[in-house]
């Protein structure tokens, strides 16, 4: 028999490492970083961007002693030239194939996704009661008392503790109905009481945080991208 790895006393031999990947629920992400590696192989870096890319590695670990680098190798089993190899360039090589691959659709894509992009921070106060939330509506909209005054005396949930405030929240996290709702309100608009699941809400748009496509977003996006093609490499794998 022969051994391709000790691990203690245990001994295990090849015939084992696909039973023991499939067990440990591990074959999926060999699939995936397989995938990665074949469409990132005609991709090259540069002795220069790896170097940056170490530093900048470094520094995003607080590695900031060479024993304190000696001990991240040791503790992943790594050499210096693993970690420039295929740790350093591989993540250099896979932002370079987002780029090239989704690059120039970025903008189009923002485009697209940006209703559910932007932000907003709106007040709600939630109750199981149709009549109360009628009755706390009527009372906002007259002036009596304030939203956040009834918010932290009726609303059912932890938005209570702040007045009924919440936010900035993404507009594409929100339940689809509120979603749509807040992203057709004028600000400070006061909406009607509406079902909302089990839940009978009254809500008010406070203030919208358009989303914009700067370096932060970018790189989320090309990440969306990248996850969907590569979600999408896998499930061909199991036709």
């Amino acid at each position: 028999m022969t051994t391709v790895l000790q691990i203690g006393n245990r001994t295990i031999a090849p015939e084992e490492v696909i039973p023991l990947l499939t067990s440990y629920q591990m074959l999926p992400q060999l699939f995936r970083e397989s995938i990665i590696d074949q469409a990132i192989a005609p991709i090259s870096c540069t002795p220069e961007e790896i170097d940056s890319a170490r530093q900048q590695f470094y520094q995003q670990n607080q590695l900031t002693s060479e024993a304190e680098r000696q001990a991240l190798l040791w503790r992943y089993c790594m050499s210096q030239d693993h970690l420039e190899e295929a740790l350093l360039a591989r993540m250099l090589k896979i932002e370079k194939f987002k780029v090239a691959t989704w690059g120039s659709k970025l903008e189009s894509y923002f485009l697209k996704r940006k209703t559910q992009l932007d932000q907003v921070v709106y007040s709600l106060i939630r109750t199981k009661d149709q009549g109360i939330a009628e009755e706390l509506y009527f009372r906002i909209q007259e002036g009596e008392q304030t939203f956040a005054e009834l918010a932290y005396e009726y609303s059912e949930g932890s938005e209570a503790n702040a007045g009924g405030r919440i936010g900035p929240v993404e507009l594409g996290t929100l339940p689809q109905i509120l979603g749509q709702v807040l992203s057709m309100s004028q600000l400070g608009q006061l909406l009607p009481p509406m079902r909302l699941g089990e839940w009978v809400v009254i809500v008010r748009l406070e203030k919208l945080i358009p989303a914009q496509l700067n370096q932060f977003m970018r790189q989320r996006l090309l990440r969306e991208l990248f996850e969907a093609w590569l979600q999408e490499q896998l499930s061909q794998l199991s036709r």
